[in-house]
């Protein structure tokens, strides 16, 4: 293991350039015997990054291929299928989604189209039969132009997950855990435990600031505290590079939480204007981060709301 160890705090240490350019070629990254992943850009999806700004991961088994996570367009999904094939011709069996955002699901009409079983927590009904689902892929419409063809619908599942499930593949175990509400009410973390690795969604979002917008805070600091529980001998972030030190890289994340409780939430509990308390905190320690000027307003606002609210927070309540 400490082979693949070194493999990836090398990977982790290196600054290249993560774009897709047109052909869409992905490069996976090996974090285990059986298990991979292909890393997307920093920052959110956008043309300069050909909407690649997400992970995804694939283990083989003597049985089939479980996948994890789709990416962010069709042409992404194809490119992710490529990248499966020239590590093994195993039948793909299952796409599992960590959750139904954009970045993470737009991709999954390649795998099913290549024999995967879609799989997703039934919390993400809401955001596929809602307002939120169309509203996202009509701006995913807008801003990545050809990369998501204007016809486009959103997918539905083969199967709803409803909790945790264990099952077995070719010699594989497959731990799945219902972490939401955190990031999202359907965040899933799949653990494959002989290989020892733990694909964590959103949950995580290493090396940039995470999108929180209204998840609720307090939740998602206990999901990160169960997945320390896991002990996994690398834990595949949602965004950002693997680790083989899950306990110190989910330092970050956590971090940023508490911040945005203490320092704007808990003025919510004291109705304190909004645009007074953002422009009065010191956000120096993120605000080089991916993601700070796209997220860090929209995180802070969701903060305040749920100090408004009288919404559970770390640092506010006694």
């Amino acid at each position: 293991m400490r082979r693949w160890a070194a493999t990836l705090l090398m990977a982790a240490a290196s600054a290249a350039s993560l774009a897709v350019t047109a052909g869409e070629r992905l490069e996976p990254e090996q974090v285990a015997p059986s298990a991979w992943y292909v890393r997307g850009a920093s920052g959110p999806a956008s043309l300069d990054n050909r909407g690649f700004n997400s992970n995804a991961g694939f283990v083989v088994t003597d049985e089939g291929v479980v996948v994890i996570d789709a990416l962010g367009t069709p042409g992404l999904g194809e490119a992710l299928l490529a990248a499966i094939r020239s590590v093994t011709d195993q039948p793909i069996r299952i796409l599992i989604l960590t959750h139904w955002h954009a970045d993470h699901a737009y991709g999954a009409g390649a795998l099913r189209r290549a024999g995967a079983e879609i799989w997703v927590h039934e919390g993400a009904h809401d955001y596929l039969d809602g307002e939120a689902g169309q509203a996202r892929l009509a701006e995913r419409k807008r801003n990545l132009g050809e990369l998501v063809p204007q016809d486009m619908e959103l997918l539905r599942p083969d199967r709803w997950l409803t909790g945790d499930l264990e099952f077995e593949l070719g010699g594989e175990q497959f731990i799945l855990r219902h972490l939401g509400p955190a990031h999202t009410p359907e965040d899933t973390v799949i653990l494959a435990r002989n290989a020892g690795v733990l694909f964590a969604g959103d949950i995580i979002m290493r090396g940039r600031i995470p999108l929180v917008g209204q998840a609720p805070i307090m939740d998602w600091l206990e999901a990160i505290d169960r997945l320390l529980a896991y002990h996994p001998k690398v834990l595949v972030p949602g965004h950002g590079a693997a680790t083989p030190d899950p306990e110190a890289d989910l330092a970050m994340t956590s971090e940023y939480l508490r911040f945005l409780a203490r320092e704007v939430g808990c003025a919510g509990r004291e109705f304190l204007p909004f645009d007074e308390v953002y422009a009065g905190v010191d956000w120096s320690r993120f605000e080089s981060l991916p993601g700070f000027a796209e997220a860090n307003r929209a995180n802070a606002w969701g903060a305040y709301l749920q100090g408004e609210a009288g919404v559970r927070l770390p640092d506010c309540d006694p």
